[in-house]
């Protein structure tokens, strides 16, 4: 981001050119702030009224503006020359002002969307006027890498900004605003901000200020973009990283520290102890790596929206219940109970499984989602059939599901269980429940064994004879 106080030496301004439309004339501004620049357009009259507000309140002489011409002004020789006169009128007053940049000059080049003074006065502004409401509707806010970068840089900054005559634009506002949120979202971009050549997501920032975060959520934003993390670690309890290009969980969990191998995971102090729910979705992961022992107290963890082949080190998170690695590149599971633990909600929708032989020992498991797979054959389901805990089977887009009586077959397999399935989001009928145990009597007997008829009870009706 440009920093005026710090470049005011190293500060251009150029118009190149001029356009001209059918009924007035813009003229194309360049600024450029050390190695920051960008392109802001205005007509002659926004420089007038900008003048007169700096003549006023900032002791800018009178004369030094190109005067109007009513007649001739369309005139090319005539354009060229103002537009001449209004750059050498725009170097001259930032020369003059560049110890006490006014607000309406800032506002007028646009220093207040991309130089770190102006950006955190205008924050400082909203927060005085709109953030107590803010704070009474949600405490949750959303920022850009460059607020971030702005409040980060100026922490930074061993002595005060300039005094200020409006009291309003103190940077204590910010301080105060962000010290009461307890969730925020950091939204960046791989493109650049505006008609600058800033990209927000290549801006580092800290989140000290954040004394009461209980949530945050990082999208399209590298986490190695992250510094100054410290009591998050142990006060943090819902972290999501998405859209970032995360290649591996401990760039994301050590994003703070210099090295990032997953062996140093092993290491308490870097914990994230009250994390329960993480989502790591819609990244480039391809395996769950050691670090994810770092997330001791997570209970919710998704993974969706991956590259992920193989299902690792889950059982390095003791409470987890709540899994989603939908939307991965799955075929092969192996045992999963030896992988996940006690699983209670696990969604692998949209993934390459067609088997089920390694679920046969999820006791605990009791929604379970494979929407989208290549699961064939109805057989499969007698490995999930004497689940004790499962409630919730979703089977549909897999090749089986359009099979002659699919849900029938699949409730016969359950048995006497039948009827506290909810098979791809919908309770099995009446005739669909009679249908299926009629066949698993005519199965009992094929196989050689007496069947046990199950008569549901009719209803009672009084006076009947």
């Amino acid at each position: 981001m440009a920093c005026f106080l710090l470049n005011a030496c190293k500060t251009t301004v150029k118009i190149p050119y001029v356009e001209q439309t059918e009924n007035y004339t813009v003229y194309h501004i360049n600024i450029k702030v050390g190695d920051i620049e960008w392109k802001v357009q205005h007509r002659y009259n926004d420089f007038v009224e900008l003048h007169e507000k700096l003549v006023t309140d900032n002791g800018v002489a009178k004369d030094i503006l190109p005067p109007k011409k009513v007649i001739g002004n369309r005139d090319p020789a005539f354009i060229e020359k103002r537009r001449d006169g209004l750059e050498k009128y725009l170097t001259t007053v930032i020369h003059f002002l560049q110890k006490a940049m006014p607000r309406e000059l800032a506002l007028f080049l646009d220093f207040h969307l991309y130089d770190i003074l102006f950006l955190l006065q205008n924050m400082a502004l909203q927060f005085f006027i709109e953030g107590d409401t803010l704070l009474q509707n949600s405490r949750h806010y959303t920022f850009s890498p460059l607020q971030l970068f702005a409040i980060s840089e100026r922490l930074k900054q061993p002595r005060p900004a300039p005094e200020l005559l409006d009291r309003r634009l103190d940077f204590s506002h910010v301080l105060d605003f962000c010290s009461q949120l307890t969730s925020i979202k950091v939204l960046g971009s791989r493109a650049a901000v505006g008609t600058s050549n800033i990209v927000p997501s290549s801006l580092p920032f800290e989140l000290s200020v954040f004394r009461s975060l209980e949530s945050l959520e990082l999208a399209e934003v590298p986490p190695t973009n992250v510094y100054g993390l410290g009591a998050l670690r142990s006060s943090l309890e819902n972290l999501s990283v998405n859209f970032s290009g995360l290649e591996t969980l401990s760039y994301a969990l050590l994003c703070d520290q210099l090295h990032r191998d997953p062996s140093d995971a092993r290491d308490d102090q870097h914990a994230w102890k009250a994390v329960n729910s993480a989502n790591f979705s819609h990244n480039l992961l391809t395996c769950v790596d050691e670090s994810v022992r770092l997330l001791p107290a997570l209970e919710k963890l998704n993974l969706s929206h991956n590259r992920i082949t193989d299902v690792n080190n889950l059982t390095l998170l003791p409470r987890l219940s709540h899994l989603d690695l939908s939307v991965n590149q799955l075929s092969e599971t192996g045992p999963l109970h030896m992988k996940v633990g006690n699983i209670v909600q696990l969604n692998l929708s949209q993934n390459c499984i067609s088997s089920l032989t390694g679920f046969s020992r999820l006791y605990s498991l009791e929604d379970l989602d494979l929407s989208d797979n290549r699961i064939e054959h109805i057989h499969e389901i007698s490995h999930i059939c004497a689940l004790p805990c499962l409630e919730n089977l979703v089977l549909i887009g897999n090749p089986v599901s359009i099979e002659v009586d699919y849900r029938v077959r699949v409730f016969e397999q359950f048995g006497s269980r039948a009827c506290e399935l909810c098979l791809d989001n919908e309770k099995a009928t009446s005739k669909e429940l009679d249908t299926a145990a009629v066949l698993q009597a005519l199965r009992i007997v094929k196989e050689g064994r007496t069947p046990t008829l199950c008569i549901r009870e009719l209803p009672c009706f009084p006076n009947s004879p």
